[in-house]
């Protein structure tokens, strides 16, 4: 399909302003270049009934957290750890502060986000480790904030999608917490992955194969860490009894066939996987929730999908 009309205005622009890529930039730059560019595109602010900061615990400190509860709801409820993107160089919890509102709003779940540590500051594994850290505490304390710890769900875009991969392997690997289900928006899980969309996605104006070498180089302090399975889940000896996955891949983006052959291999283990390919967009529409039809489409479907799998009866 063509390139969605306001991807492609986007693309003239920046061609027409001469904007640099982010992996042109010092990392300084581009984590002010990459929130402001996601607050422009996410739209109005979705209300929910509370947002809370927390301070949860990580694998070597206390990291900050925030907590979104929804309008009107009682009882415990299921709790959705959501993990942000940035190549895990870039991002906060404000970059997926949209997100999080409107997956709250629309399936009626507590959501929780994290600000794991960054590279190239804490090299892999250092956020694989946050986030499980973070995942256990939760569901130690879920009860004290209303939440359920006997459905918990991890989620996340692009890097933050690699991370919930990883951490539903910790959670198996290490005697839980049970996960219920894990949805993996465009995630990163193979390092050096050679696919055809790697090879075709080379367009400055947008996420490419230049970018994604620049943030793995952050990521890993060697490269012999990227075969390890918390920093490419493809490569794991086994994928079997892992939750139940929902994978959102994007038709223009590098990272789109090494997310479906993780749907395939997830599928191939045993485990229930939905799998959908969104035509005409680009890495990182999911967060342009203000002027894309695509990236509401897929947020609703996300909240769709953590609604059928953790509320039972619905409400």
């Amino acid at each position: 399909m063509p390139l969605d009309p306001y991807l492609q205005a986007v693309r003239d622009q920046r061609l027409r302003e001469g904007v640099r890529p982010l992996y042109e930039m010092t990392v300084a730059e581009a984590r002010e270049a990459d929130l402001a560019s996601i607050k422009a595109d996410r739209g109005e602010q979705v209300p929910v009934g509370e947002v809370r900061e927390l301070t949860v615990a990580g694998a070597e400190g206390q990291l900050d957290a925030r907590l979104y509860r929804p309008d009107g709801a009682s009882g415990p409820l299921p709790v959705v750890l959501y993990f942000y993107g940035g190549g895990w160089t870039l991002g906060n919890l404000e970059t997926c502060d949209g997100i999080c509102r409107r997956l709250c709003a629309e399936a009626g779940v507590l959501v929780a986000s994290v600000a794991y540590r960054l590279a190239p500051e804490h090299p892999f594994p250092a956020a694989p480790y946050d986030c499980y850290s973070a995942l256990r505490w939760l569901a130690d304390h879920a009860s004290e904030f209303g939440g359920d710890p006997d459905r918990l769900a991890v989620a996340g875009d692009s890097a933050g999608g690699n991370l919930a991969a990883a951490v539903t392997l910790l959670a198996r690997d290490h005697g839980g917490p049970s996960v219920a289900c894990q949805v993996l928006v465009y995630p990163n899980v193979d390092y050096e992955a050679d696919t055809p969309s790697s090879r075709e996605n080379t367009d400055p104006c947008f996420f490419n194969r230049r970018s994604v070498a620049w943030y793995w180089q952050h990521y890993l302090a060697s490269p012999a860490d990227g075969a390890s399975p918390l920093a490419s889940p493809l490569r794991a000896s086994d994928h079997s009894g892992l939750p139940p996955a929902l994978v959102v891949t994007a038709e223009f983006d590098p990272l789109r066939d090494e997310a479906e052959q993780y749907a395939r291999k997830l599928r191939e283990a045993g485990v229930p996987v939905e799998s959908t390919r969104y035509e005409g967009v680009t890495h990182g529409f999911f967060t342009m929730t203000g002027p894309l039809a695509a990236a509401r489409k897929a947020t609703s479907q996300v909240a769709d999908y953590l609604r059928a799998t953790l509320l039972s009866p619905p409400i």
